[in-house]
């Protein structure tokens, strides 16, 4: 799996800092990674954007981004207001082929879901995995209307022939309500794809050194991690 792209299914669900996570933990097993961020949207000049955010908490990778705009937009739209030249999928492919010739991961991080464009022709992350022929995590939030948007994301990576890597909750509360209980079970379902993480909520906020530590512990074997989807499903079950 030397490029993985991740997508959320929508935004603020938690994306950065599961990429942080994956990371980390990619790190801790003794891999090299790199970390792109496609588009960057609603970021100054000098401002630290997601790709700064996921070497801060992760530590040691090669962190890039194709282009960045000021407004937080979808990145098509920023672009155009900006008057600016757009982010094409083609661009991010050629960067993530790149590096995955000098790292032994490269993280691919869109911004927002999987269908958000990044130029008037309607280019968007899906059509940069399908570039890559990459696998896609999906990063989706805890509680209730998840199992919708994650299924729409499924369904979309399964009508483009692309393989999902499986599903990391974003943002686990520390006070699961019965909704966010029982999704622990149905989310696997619904992606038609195993579930392989879950970050605390607040994760982001902890410590660098800390982060680092305990990231393993948020992810399955799959993404370097110890974390077991069956003792979470058994311990939240309602």
């Amino acid at each position: 799996m030397p490029v993985l792209v991740i997508t959320g299914t929508g935004t603020e669900v938690g994306k950065t800092v599961t990429t942080a996570a994956v990371a980390a933990a990619a790190l801790a097993a003794g891999r090299s990674v790199a970390v792109l961020k496609a588009a960057q949207t609603g970021v100054g000049p000098d401002e630290r954007g997601d790709a700064d955010e996921v070497a801060r908490l992760a530590g040691p990778v090669t962190a890039g981004e194709i282009a960045r705009f000021p407004e937080p937009l979808a990145p098509g739209t920023a672009a155009r207001r900006a008057g600016m030249a757009p982010v094409h999928p083609p661009e991010v492919a050629e960067r993530a082929a790149k590096l995955a010739t000098e790292h032994d991961l490269v993280l691919v991080e869109g911004a927002g879901g999987l269908l958000v464009r990044f130029d008037a022709a309607g280019g968007t992350l899906a059509d940069v995995a399908q570039l890559l022929g990459a696998p896609v995590l999906v990063v989706a939030q805890a509680g209730l209307g998840t199992l919708n948007t994650t299924e729409l994301t499924a369904r979309e990576l399964r009508r483009r022939g692309l393989e999902s890597a499986g599903v990391v909750i974003g943002s686990w509360p520390a006070e699961p309500d019965l909704p966010t209980r029982c999704n622990v079970a149905d989310l696997p379902e619904v992606a038609a794809a195993p579930l392989l993480g879950a970050v605390p909520a607040g994760a982001g906020a902890l410590p660098p050194a800390e982060f680092r530590t305990a990231a393993a512990g948020w992810l399955a074997p799959r993404l370097d991690g110890t974390w077991d989807a069956e003792a979470f499903r058994i311990r939240e079950a309602p």
